[in-house]
């Protein structure tokens, strides 16, 4: 069942635009990613096409918080076969009420760090190609 769970919300999908997603929108985003990183070269510019994809994830993240927040407010029940279903009914099916926005913050999270993985490497990247000589990664242990 698990292995479906990309289809149904679209947060761990393959695919960066779901069918009811504009192309457009996400083309002019990656233009101007691509204009203010300033990618060079071929692994630069697959970092910048990560760094894209997982920023057009982040904003998906959102619209279904937004879209739970308003479905817990009409207190409706998501139906596989309403033909007006949501992203986040979508979501909030599928994590069937056990811990949903729990687990929508662990996805963001994750994509978030995707978004700062892809960027360190491309500055690191950017930095070596410039002469400079590039900061080594940091990792910080953080006990809560």
């Amino acid at each position: 069942v698990s292995k479906y769970n990309a289809l149904k919300h679209g947060l761990l999908s393959k695919e960066v635009l779901l069918d009811e997603e504009d192309e457009k929108t996400l083309i002019e985003m990656g233009k101007r990613l691509r204009m203010e990183l300033e990618p060079q070269t071929e692994l630069e510019l697959v970092l910048v096409d990560r760094i894209t994809a997982n920023v057009w994830r982040l904003k998906r993240v959102m619209q279904i918080e937004r879209e739970m927040m308003d479905d817990d407010k009409n207190d409706t029940l998501f139906a596989l076969s309403d033909s007006k279903k949501t992203l986040g009914g979508a979501i909030s099916h599928d994590f069937a009420n056990a811990d949903t926005y729990g687990k929508l913050i662990r996805y963001e999270t994750s994509i978030e760090r995707g978004i700062y993985k892809a960027l360190h490497e491309l500055q690191r990247i950017q930095s070596a190609r410039m002469g400079e000589k590039p900061p080594a990664p940091i990792a910080i242990d953080v006990d809560a």
